[in-house]
């Protein structure tokens, strides 16, 4: 796979096409895509092993979006990497069209499974790295996971179950943007210490700036695969609605699309257009 000269560049272009899908089709969750910009950006921009002319390729790794309601932000980076045309975007959320508002593999290039039940992906991640080591291929499993995620029993069960294993062919990344939908996580449903509680069930884990791409690197690379004993766990710490400032660090905006003049505003600090 050939990767891309500038992630930066592709985050950006990833939170311009979030806000303006939202803003077309009013729809929610600009705020949890813009929080893991950076992290689909280095993930597809230069560390995972695909190929978009061939997405169904067996020797691919898989990137399973857990935190399926940020639909618009893998949506984006697809498109951007050429699995499918940019033009599709224009069309999320619509009646009849493949682009659903909680991601969805059926027609959709790129995507390995539909997802938006919280919980639910890192079980399935799991079971995909398992078939990995089955196969052994040498392909990496990642599941992007939000905080609520982490309100699940089914993501706690799949913490322990790799740990048990040893499963090095899976990582998780913890898009922990402090922030789900009815409130802050530390009042809905504490869930720290993270980096602890994964590191008690055998995971590797790095605990960083999840706005950081020089950080993503290196917790992401293979540099810091562990020797084939552990699956890695990393803590991404980010702010919800990153990259436009009335957006940052705000409940609504898990649920609000940009409109009017706050459409203008996002975009003109995004370095974009309207």
């Amino acid at each position: 796979m050939t990767g891309v000269s500038d992630t930066h560049e592709l985050a950006r272009r990833i939170r311009v096409h979030a806000v303006r899908m939202t803003a077309q089709a009013n729809a929610s969750h600009v705020g949890a895509s813009l929080s893991m910009a950076d992290i689909l950006a280095v993930l597809y921009g230069e560390l995972l092993r695909v190929d978009p002319q061939r997405p169904d390729w067996s020797a691919r790794d898989r990137l399973v979006l857990s935190k399926g309601h940020g639909a618009a932000a893998l949506y984006a980076v697809l498109a951007e990497r050429g699995y499918f045309p940019i033009d599709w975007l224009a069309r999320f959320c619509e009646d009849h069209q493949p682009l659903a508002g909680h991601v969805t593999s059926a027609g959709v290039p790129g995507v390995e499974v539909s997802t938006g039940s919280l919980g639910h992906g890192l079980p399935i991640a799991l079971g995909m790295a398992l078939a990995a080591r089955a196969d052994g291929n040498g392909t990496r499993t990642v599941a992007v996971l939000s905080d609520g995620d982490l309100n699940e029993g089914s993501s706690w069960e799949a913490i322990m179950l790799a740990g048990h294993l040893r499963l090095s062919e899976l990582t998780a990344v913890v898009d922990a943007n402090r922030i789900q939908s009815f409130g802050a996580v530390a009042e809905v449903l504490e869930i720290e210490p993270l980096a602890e509680k994964w590191r008690s069930w055998g995971w590797s884990v790095a605990d960083i700036d999840g706005h950081d791409h020089a950080a993503l690197r290196r917790a992401l690379g293979p540099a810091e695969a562990d020797s084939g004993t552990a699956p890695r766990a990393v803590i991404a710490r980010t702010v919800k609605g990153k990259g436009v400032s009335f957006m940052e660090d705000r409940l609504e905006w898990h649920y609000r699309s940009p409109r009017g003049d706050e459409l203008q505003r996002a975009l003109a600090e995004l370095g974009e257009k309207a």
